[in-house]
């Protein structure tokens, strides 16, 4: 994933947020679901193909404090994650042809 990607997240996929920030992501296409903590939820919630990678990882630098040097690189591996099994995808530039 390269830091000007925009990633989207799965329309799908549902956002259960449970305690302490905490949450569940569950595909009911696949039955998969995945827990993911207070950071991974600010991330979901980023992820509206709107905003670069790089985007989201500024907004979570402001919003948590103590954000390591290696945020890109989690959040980007994050990313990766959640795209390889169905929970996300990139938007893509849409390119229109000449008539």
């Amino acid at each position: 994933m390269n830091q000007t990607d925009r990633p989207i997240a799965n329309p799908i996929v549902v956002l259960r947020e449970e305690f302490d920030d905490w949450a569940v992501l569950f595909n009911p296409d696949t039955a998969d679901a995945v827990g993911t903590n207070p950071v991974g939820v600010a991330v979901w919630k980023r992820m509206d193909g709107k905003r670069s990678l790089d985007d989201i990882v500024s907004e979570i630098k402001k919003s948590f404090e103590d954000t390591p040097d290696s945020a890109l690189k989690e959040i980007a591996a994050f990313v990766n994650t959640l795209a390889e099994n169905g929970f996300a995808g990139l938007e893509l530039e849409r390119k229109i042809a000449d008539a």
